[in-house]
């Protein structure tokens, strides 16, 4: 195994162990201490982090001031118009240098560089997502020996790529090109092989990076090294037929090897080899008796087994290991009644993909850590998801992502690492695509979480929905966009299916999401699609209800944070939606205007900014939640539906349900209920109101569908109840509800209906839901009453809470970066509900009472006519202009 040895200024990472006295081949530096940077134009070295990135080694320096906070960003353009340099230097003794193949291994450069061995250059880069490994021993010496990397501007080079390519891509515009102060405004991100969002998206900043961002290893080795295994899983029945792919590098004449495969460290499988000088490619068939199998979150259990396999040849032994759960999945794309499927079956069961999609947490990458990975993952867990989708215009996720998927039970949607643009053509720019799928796919494929690899995010769409190929076939020629095309056709209908049938041959391929087909524009008859009529369209909600798609993988509305996140980037002369602050962290061109014109369609006016905020989030869940039920109702059709979007990588108004600082909005406790296997949904059919209930589970059982219309004093006014049998994986209707019947001579703005689904064996209550009957904002809301006590435990404060009528968005702030078990959610009158948060160490049950504040959405209304909010935000209007 893999041990970690701190030696002078480095750390070691060495395999020691000797097995059945044999000497381990391979051994590995680390070379992350030591290091120090500079402007390529200065003569000084300052102290530098690596794994990092410029902008954050200048932070760290207080040379520059946090680009989040404020309109910080602005001012911090020239960084990537600048050339770093990078140095470190590290120590080898003379056995060291002795071993027959010493390598260097980037994991992560970014973007474009030069690298300098004892001043000799060594490597040059032009791929932030590649891996780079070459052999240094020829340049390596006993002693010190100085390691220098030279980053390139990426903007100067892409620049360059750009003004020499001889004809205009179409122009994105996430590239925030004039925030970016890039002479003539030019559209650089598509030349440069690097996260699309650094240039600027919808959702983020314009911060252009450079630096090592990844590790970088001095590997030596002697007479082997297993440089790649691949455990691939052929079938699965009362045993799973699996097959072991193990890439070899030798050294020296043809020789013997016995190969050993190991599951959960019992010995299954050995086999004689041939090794022949150079790199070997063998394959070792093996079995696993009665398999356990890996399921979905909500489906079972997420059992992972731990296969290793060792490689002995004279003296000399390597390993490596994976963690792999056994499933089958399949992408299922058949003719239907509504036109051709797009859903997952999953162990030979078609599952509804219940989650969202995921950009990286930050811009600075080497800041998420391994806790920020988890938080992210265990709240998607925790909401019931099932699936993530990690979106093309960000990375290739770090392993630690991957490997929490696989142990919590999410399935990935991995796109490749192409976001609304068209690319160059020239060969030299095609082959680094090809070499980048290939490390990337080489590198996750043993992870049983990812379902499916998605050559683009809205390439395609953009293409032909969007007027692109109109607007180059006008502006310039249609040879032009046939080019154009032509790069786009070889890029993501040969080159990544390719590599994806060479090297991952059991998983899907899907060209462009939102897309019908090979080369097919987006449809709701077929394939997967991005609803952006609420939203951009200015649709209603209840436009959710009737546009319903095979698999939804993009809808989406935004809310702003809460105040306490809000706090931390603004001054309170920036708490206005429609100040530069406010507006600046807003990317969305059409962002802060849209949610207050939402939010006049659907609640009163708040009073006050804080109740902006707040009111905002209560909008952003109940628009999301519409969706997420219609999808789950329509089942039969649609199979899917992925939220935009599960994080924040800046603190930012955006789509996401959970914030930068890792607070849940009132959007992702919402999704945890509308998530849930078993789910209560009420569809306005105008005459009557429809009652589905919807489930995912993979049992039958008989239940008690309950309706109740109660006052908002807590009367109950009328009452009825269902026996049901509720079918394995299906939604279906079970009462119609008559307006002229049912809800005769209820006022509808002081009503609502309450769904319960009661297991018949227990009368236990499965799941809930609420109707209101009336927009939120004709609600005759009463003040509730509302009481609350705190109490503690040894890790937990706990709040209970009684109220007398009911109480509306029930919302606790407490200061804490923790989030409460359930939070802005409603109290019916007369109801008492408990719910906790983990202390913080500085905490005290004191400290905690004194901060924990408790409002309800009745507590946001003004009593005059116009509140205090609309007015300033009309003066800014006037004052500023909106975007």
């Amino acid at each position: 195994m893999h041990k970690f040895i701190h030696y002078g200024l480095l750390s070691f990472l060495i395999i020691t162990s000797i097995m059945s006295c044999k000497v381990s081949s391979v051994s590995e530096i680390r070379l992350n201490e030591n290091w120090s940077f500079k402007n390529s134009k200065d003569t000084l070295w300052s102290q530098a982090s690596v794994p990092g990135t410029v902008h954050t080694d200048l932070l760290y320096l207080e040379k520059i001031e946090d680009p989040y906070y404020r309109l910080n960003e602005h001012e911090l353009q020239w960084i990537d118009k600048t050339d770093w340099h990078y140095q470190t230097t590290f120590n080898l003794s003379k056995e060291a240098i002795s071993k027959q193949h010493i390598e260097l291994d980037f994991s992560g450069l970014d973007t474009y560089s030069k690298v300098y061995l004892n001043f000799s250059l060594l490597l040059e880069t032009d791929n932030m997502f590649r891996h780079y490994s070459v052999d240094a021993k020829q340049l390596l010496k006993v002693g010190d020996n100085v390691l220098q990397i030279h980053f390139e501007s990426p903007i100067n080079k892409g620049v360059e790529k750009h003004d020499a390519l001889g004809y205009k891509l179409p122009l994105s515009d996430n590239d925030l090109a004039k925030i970016g102060q890039v002479h003539g405004e030019k559209h650089v991100s598509p030349f440069t092989r690097k996260a699309g969002y650094h240039f600027g998206w919808d959702w983020g900043p314009r911060l252009v990076t450079s630096g090592i961002w990844r590790p970088i290893t001095l590997r030596s080795w002697n007479h082997l090294k297993i440089e790649d295994v691949f455990i691939q899983q052929n079938s699965i029945s009362e045993k799973a037929n699996m097959t072991a792919f193990i890439e070899v590098d030798a050294t020296g004449k043809s020789d013997k090897a016995k190969a050993e495969i190991f599951v959960n460290g019992e010995s299954i499988k050995t086999a004689n080899l041939d090794l022949t000088n150079g790199k070997n490619n063998l394959s070792i068939p093996f079995e696993i008796e009665n398999p356990q199998l890996w399921w979905p979150n909500g489906m079972g259990e997420q059992y992972l087994y731990v296969v290793e396999v060792k490689l002995t040849s004279n003296e000399y032994v390597d390993s490596k290991s994976h963690k792999i759960g056994l499933r089958t999945i399949e992408l299922i794309r058949e003719p239907d009644t509504f036109g051709t499927s797009f859903y997952f079956k999953v162990n030979g069961h078609p599952v509804f993909m219940k989650g969202a999609n995921y950009i990286p947490q930050d811009v600075f990458l080497p800041r998420v850590k391994k806790e920020n990975y988890g938080h992210i993952v265990s709240s998607a867990k925790a909401a019931n998801m099932n699936m993530l989708r990690v979106w093309g215009g960000g990375i290739y996720e770090n392993d630690e992502f991957y490997e929490l998927c696989d142990e919590m039970g999410l399935l990935v949607w991995q796109d490749f690492m192409f976001a609304c643009s068209m690319y160059p053509d020239d060969s030299k720019f095609l082959e680094n695509v090809k070499q980048e799928a290939i490390d990337n796919v080489k590198r996750l494929r043993n992870h049983t979480s990812i379902a499916l690899w998605c050559g683009n995010n809205e390439a395609l769409i953009a293409w032909e929905s969007w007027g692109w190929k109109d607007k180059i076939t006008r502006e310039q020629s249609k040879d032009v966009a046939n080019t154009i095309w032509k790069a786009y056709d070889t890029i993501f209908h040969k080159i990544l299916p390719k590599v994806v049938v060479n090297y991952d041959p059991t998983r899907p391929y899907w060209p462009s999401s939102p897309g019908s087909d090979f080369g097919g524009k987006e449809s709701h008859d077929k394939g997967d699609a991005h609803y952006w009529m609420v939203w951009w369209g200015k649709e209603p909600f209840e436009k959710y209800n009737t546009a319903i798609p095979r698999f939804m993988s993009e809808y989406g509305f935004q809310s702003f944070p809460e105040l306490a996140t809000v706090e931390k980037y603004t001054l309170p002369q920036d708490h206005n939606i429609y100040s530069d602050v406010m507006k600046s962290h807003q990317r969305s061109s059409i962002g802060n205007e849209t949610i207050e014109d939402y939010m006049l369609r659907y609640y009163k006016s708040p009073k006050d900014f804080a109740s902006f905020l707040y009111v905002s989030q209560l909008l952003q869940a109940y628009g999301v939640q519409v969706g997420i039920e219609a999808h789950r109702r329509n089942r039969d059709r649609c199979m899917g539906s992925l939220y935009w979007q599960i994080n924040d990588c800046w603190p930012v108004a955006s789509w996401s349900s959970i914030d930068y600082h890792g607070k849940w909005k009132a959007l992702h406790y919402t999704a945890k209920q509308s998530f849930e296997n078993f789910l209560i949904s009420f569809e306005d059919k105008g005459e009557h109101i429809d009652v589905f209930v919807v489930s995912d589970s993979l049992k039958p059982i008989n239940a008690t569908l309950k309706i109740t219309a109660i006052d908002f004093d807590g009367n109950i006014l009328k009452q009825q109840e269902t026996p049901i049998e509720v079918k394995e994986n299906q939604s279906k209707k079970y009462i119609s509800l008559l307006k002229n019947g049912f809800l005769t001579a209820i006022d509808s703005t002081k009503v609502l209906l309450k769904a319960e689904l009661l297991n018949t064996a227990d009368n236990k209550t499965i799941t809930e839901n609420i109707l209101y009957l009336s927009a939120f904002k004709n609600l005759k809301l009463p003040a509730p009453e509302l009481t609350y006590a705190v109490t503690e435990t040894n890790d937990h404060f706990i709040v209970t809470l009684k109220t007398k009528k009911l109480a509306k968005n029930v919302f606790l702030a407490s200061g804490s970066s923790n989030n409460f078990s359930d939070n802005y959610f409603d109290m019916l009158p007369n109801t008492e509900k408990t719910i906790s948060i983990k202390k913080t160490k500085l905490e005290t049950l004191e400290s905690f009472t004194a901060k924990l504040n408790v409002i309800t959405l009745v507590d946001t209304y003004d009593n005059s006519e116009i509140s205090l909010l609309k007015q300033f935000t009309n003066m800014f209007k006037m004052t500023f202009g909106s975007r």
